[in-house]
């Protein structure tokens, strides 16, 4: 049983998607967890506190002053021997109370007095998770290092599609088995660089492509989750910052250069998911370029390959190589890997992963090829920090 023994409180708020926790609650239990359940008022309107009960094995709480706590001190009790808190589904109004350490329930009080970490699974409809308050809270919460797991895009229950949905049962117990891993980068500094770079061609254009960044964003978690500390180096996208994790902005290849000359010296590996621009505009016009007859010309320079630099330092980082290709993956990969001098590169088809979800990784080492198999970008980041993990134990030993 993969979380036998682990001590989790799971909360519940009002949503439609409170249907799902009972699915959660049997996971977590057949996965050998104690889970004990906190409800708000409002989730026991969509299910009943019965259910959660028979599922769990235990009591369930709702009330601030349930007298079947010594000295009505619920708030406190019941989240004291709890390894984990898990809110799932977490509504906007309670992700907002969160945010603004507002207590006035039990559950919005456990979490405000626990010495545990917490973890929220959005739920909500795609207007409202869309919301600047909503993000505004969302992105408070991580800097708190609250873990926020999902939502998913989909079809919703008010009949619009978007995001908002919570994230399934199976994933959330995923997310919950990775939290109490143990964390096998822990002391490690490492350093990530994702999504595109863009190279201006005047003060409206530019040149790009169309890398969305969720690769390296989830490498950047899963290596977080693994213990390490980690920056994150990334170009522009429209992501939120995983919890734990450091992020510095930048544009284009040269920036994006410049911050890893920076931090890379100091790190214990260094993993190029960035989809850097080979190429920038010699000579940028300072003015846009107004529209003419006939062709547009611009003179193109190469951009520094970083991380070949990186790996050519005297005491390089363990780097790992992406090679993100349209056709001949084995080849061109095997080929980064000897040109480059590289101890690991992770290939993928370019048009298959660009922009997805999910995706299909080859790890390619000296000795080959070692498919990790198709799957959510957050599931192969993990095991691609694994495998990295493994290698530098094996290494120290």
């Amino acid at each position: 049983m993969t979380l036998k023994g682990k001590r989790i409180l799971l909360g519940l708020t009002g949503g439609i998607a409170a249907y799902k926790a009972a699915e959660l609650t049997r996971l977590l239990v057949k996965a050998g967890a104690d889970v004990r359940v906190a409800m708000t008022e409002a989730a026991a309107r969509f299910i009943t506190p019965t259910t959660l009960q028979a599922l769990s094995g235990q009591p369930v709480w709702t009330d601030l002053w349930d007298q079947r706590v010594p000295d009505a001190m619920g708030h406190i009790e019941l989240s004291r021997d709890r390894e984990l808190i898990l809110v799932a589904p977490a509504s906007a109004d309670f992700l907002a109370k969160l945010a603004h350490g507002l207590a006035d329930d039990l559950l919005s009080t456990l979490c405000l007095a626990r010495r545990c970490p917490l973890m929220v699974a959005p739920a909500m409809n795609v207007e409202m998770w869309q919301n600047a308050a909503t993000a505004r809270n969302a992105e408070a919460l991580r800097a708190d290092g609250v873990t926020i797991s999902g939502p998913a895009s989909g079809g919703q229950a008010c009949g619009e599609m978007g995001m908002g949905r919570m994230t399934e049962p199976a994933e959330l117990l995923a997310d919950v088995e990775f939290f109490f891993r143990p964390k096998a980068l822990a002391g490690r500094r490492v350093v990530v660089t994702a999504g595109p770079t863009e190279e201006p061609i005047d003060p409206v254009r530019v040149l790009t492509n169309s890398s969305s960044g969720k690769m390296g964003y989830a490498v950047a978690r899963a290596a977080r989750e693994a213990g390490a500390e980690v920056k994150l180096i990334s170009g522009p996208v429209s992501l939120p910052t995983p919890a734990g994790v450091a992020r510095v902005d930048v544009r284009t290849a040269r920036e994006m250069f410049d911050a890893v000359k920076k931090d890379v010296k100091k790190a214990d590996v260094f993993i190029s998911v960035a989809a850097v621009a080979d190429y920038r505009v010699r000579n940028p016009s300072a003015q846009k370029i107004k529209k003419a007859n006939g062709h547009l010309s611009l003179e193109l320079e190469q951009n520094p390959d970083i991380l070949s630099w990186v790996a050519a330092l005297p005491r390089p980082p363990f780097c790992v190589g992406f090679a993100a290709e349209s056709e001949n993956l084995e080849r061109n990969a095997m080929a980064k890997l000897a040109n480059k001098k590289l101890p690991l590169v992770v290939g993928n088809l370019a048009q298959e992963a660009l922009g997805a979800d999910d995706s299909a990784i080859v790890l390619y080492d000296r000795r080959g090829g070692h498919p990790l198999g198709r799957g959510p970008k957050l599931e192969l980041a993990r095991k691609l920090v694994a495998h990295v993990a493994g290698i530098m134990a094996k290494a120290k030993r």
